[in-house]
């Protein structure tokens, strides 16, 4: 079934990644850091469907090699802890194939990223044909007109005038400087260092601490990397991906996998339901079953309800039966009402069965990987936490140990990222939050189990009730065959189409919103196939037209009389 996961990253140096080692594991490729001479090779991976590179129209064409691309932006950031590159994990659906997939990220990309003058870098993933999805790399530094980066901040001084302080970038003072404005400077005013312009300093002598002026924390944005870096903005990419999934799933006949970006509150689902009526409820709810624990008694009371009244109705019926055509047609037909009735139910109850053991076998075999992708993440940072501590360890005259050291640190790194992606779109998968709220599955799997086991009660129950129904009405047909076929074929369709309106209504008022009206119909045909007992059409038609011949035949006679 299609999930939605859009899961962002950034990929900074800060968290011990950096972009061309990105690209290089999600290409399955080999690419050289120029930055740290690091040499990335995972040519060995495995799972790469596709890849490809999308660039403005204002990006150097050579940056259509992957290793072009990330080098110019490893060589443009300065910094230990500089954001490289912003990533976008998103899952496929299993619902399409790999020409959809392949239409359908080009289309978003295009749309979303490139449009904005972003260089995107994308690759689709599906290691077992269970989990295909798709990583895209994002540059987060703007381009100017002629390919070359521009800022992400600007330093950005804090200047006064006349007691009023404003920022300015560097191009902005030069003409801000020419209306007055002053860069503030520390100064000793006694012991203390004390920020003022340097016209204001001069009237009092005080000397200046040092030549840096006074400037905001993190400097000016670049205003097109806020609007990238904005929550608003990620808002939008999430609600595109699935605006254009769902559009792909349409064009496949498959909107019944329709996906939804918005969370649990924006849907009305409560966030963090309580186990006794949370996951399990909504579990049963979406596969067609009352599951909250009050409900299923008033359900059952409703069942029961619906039962003793038609028991009792059929009932006061049986004991008026005569040999007569009318009185056992309408008992006939009043049996049949009582078995669509219980054949609704069973029917119900077997979807819901078959849903709800079908979800359970999903919920465990995603619960058993994340169990075992936690131990490998687990692992897998351990090791790298013990290579950190040899490569801090070893002298810095042994370069080549030291980028030996640096490109297994890196290849752990992405290891351990493409997990924890696969952990969170697991926890996704089965309708949790985070970590701890995945500790409740076990208590969720016993609550199935012993909802299976109440469904497999009420099955019993019902299916004792169509035997009794059907043996009794296999004696009313042992009655009836004494009469002309025609004649009681009639009398049971005159009365049948009211007979299966109360049967729905019945059955839509105990129901409610759960009601399911092609269930309603084939619990019909699943009725007719049990009772075994087709009217014949044939004699129901000749019977008809003897009646109207002798009706007719009767008025014609009349006027004879009368003439003599």
């Amino acid at each position: 079934m299609a999930i939605y996961h859009l899961e962002a990253k950034v990929i900074s140096r800060s968290s011990g990644r950096s972009a061309v080692a990105a690209s290089a594991y999600m290409s399955c490729s080999e690419i050289l850091n120029d930055y740290d001479g690091v040499n990335h090779d995972f040519t060995r991976k495995h799972g790469l469907v596709w890849e490809h590179i999308f660039l403005p129209d204002n990006a150097p064409e050579l940056w259509r090699d992957r290793s072009m691309l990330w080098n110019a932006v490893e060589r443009a950031e300065k910094t230990k802890d500089s954001r490289l590159a912003r990533e976008l994990v998103v899952a496929l659906p299993v619902e399409l194939g790999k020409e959809q997939w392949i239409n359908l990220l080009p289309e978003y990309i295009q749309n979303n990223f490139v449009a904005e003058g972003m260089c995107a870098d994308v690759a689709i993933h599906d290691t077992d044909g269970h989990n295909p999805h798709a990583h895209i790399m994002l540059t987060v530094r703007p381009l100017d007109n002629k390919g070359k980066w521009q800022h992400k901040t600007e330093k950005e001084y804090l200047c006064k005038r006349n007691g009023e302080e404003k920022g300015f970038t560097a191009a902005e003072f030069l003409q801000a400087k020419a209306q007055g404005w002053e860069k503030q400077y520390q100064y000793y005013v006694g012991k203390k260092k004390v920020y003022m312009p340097p016209s204001e300093a001069e009237q009092h002598g005080y000397e200046r601490v040092n030549k840096y002026p006074k400037s905001t924390k993190f400097g000016r944005q670049n205003p097109i990397t806020a609007r990238w870096n904005s929550d608003e903005q990620l808002v939008v990419w999430r609600e595109n991906w699935a605006q254009i999934t769902n559009k792909y799933l349409d064009e496949a006949n498959r909107s019944d996998a329709h996906i939804d970006h918005r969370s649990h509150t924006a849907r009305g689902i409560d966030e963090q339901p309580t186990i006794h009526e949370g996951y399990v409820a909504q579990a049963m709810e979406r596969r067609g079953l009352i599951a909250d624990r009050c409900e299923i008694n008033r359900q059952i009371k409703a069942d029961n309800a619906l039962l003793r009244e038609l028991k009792a109705a059929f009932a006061k019926i049986s004991q008026a039966v005569k040999n007569t055509v009318p009185t056992l047609a309408e008992a006939m037909e009043s049996l049949r009402e009582k078995v669509i009735v219980i054949s609704y139910h069973i029917l119900h109850t077997k979807i819901g069965k078959r849903n709800i053991t079908d979800y359970v076998k999903e919920l465990k075999a995603n619960y058993e990987s994340y169990k075992v992708i936690v131990k490998q993440i687990s692992s897998k940072k351990k090791e790298r936490k013990e290579l950190q501590k040899q490569k801090k360890s070893t002298p810095v005259i042994k370069v080549i140990t030291h980028r030996d050291l640096a490109r297994r640190i890196a290849e752990l790194t992405e290891e351990i990222e493409e997990l924890k992606s696969e952990k969170a779109r697991l926890i996704i998968a089965m309708e949790r939050t985070d970590d701890k709220d995945v500790s409740t599955v076990n208590d969720s799997l016993d609550r199935m189990e012993s909802a299976l086991a109440e469904l497999d009660k009420r099955e019993e129950k019902y299916t004792a009730e169509l035997n009794e129904a059907l043996q009794q009405y296999d004696e009313y047909k042992e009655q009836a065959q004494g009469f002309n076929v025609g004649e009681f074929g009639k009398a049971r369709l005159d009365i049948r189409s009211d007979k299966e309106r109360n049967a729905l209504n019945q059955i839509s008022n105990s129901y409610g919103a759960h009601f399911s009206r092609s269930t309603f119909f084939s619990s019909v045909r699943d009725a007719d196939m049990k009772l075994d007992d087709d009217i014949d059409m044939r004699a129901v038609r000749e019977y008809a037209y003897q009646q109207r011949r002798e009706a007719q035949q009767q008025r014609n006679r009349k006027p004879h009389e009368h003439e003599r």
